[in-house]
């Protein structure tokens, strides 16, 4: 049930945006879904350091999409330099508050899953049936909990 009303009051995903170590393994695992690299940038000074509450930042800003998908969608990367990187050490706890996973709909969960499996990266669980969906937790960049749905 929606609270909101009016013509402008449909809301749709836009992106997620996860804080990785390492920038060629993140883009490797979203690349298995079909993500490309669409823009490169080093991200710093007075506005972003107010915009994102972060004084003296520097990162790489990556963003991901998949071509021509509709809607369009992002993931988007950051690899901080400023800060120093500190270790999110409740990320992957699925026990906790806050954010907890983000799921990506497929065509065919266990091909995606070889296909992530060929890539180094390993599912969390073993895939489970659960409100019409064929489900499976990944273990993504930075610990980042990424779940797979096929729908039946």
């Amino acid at each position: 049930m929606s609270v909101a009303s009016g013509p402008s009051s449909a809301a749709t995903f836009d992106h997620v945006t996860v804080a990785v170590f390492d920038l060629d393994e993140a883009i490797q695992f979203f690349g298995v879904l079909g993500f490309d690299v669409i823009k490169t940038v080093r991200i710093s000074g007075a506005t972003m350091d107010a915009y994102m509450g972060i004084p003296g930042m520097e990162a790489d800003h990556v963003t991901l999409a998949i071509p021509d998908a509709e809607p369009h969608q992002e993931v988007q990367l950051l690899h901080f330099h400023k800060p120093e990187q500190l270790v999110d050490r409740s990320s992957g706890n699925l026990a906790g508050t806050g954010f907890n996973h983000v799921c990506f709909r497929v065509d065919d969960l266990d091909a995606t899953v070889a296909g992530f499996e060929a890539a180094g990266f390993p599912t969390r669980n073993q895939p489970m049936d659960f409100h019409d969906r064929k489900l499976v937790f990944l273990v993504g960049p930075a610990n980042t909990v990424v779940e797979l749905a096929q729908w039946h």
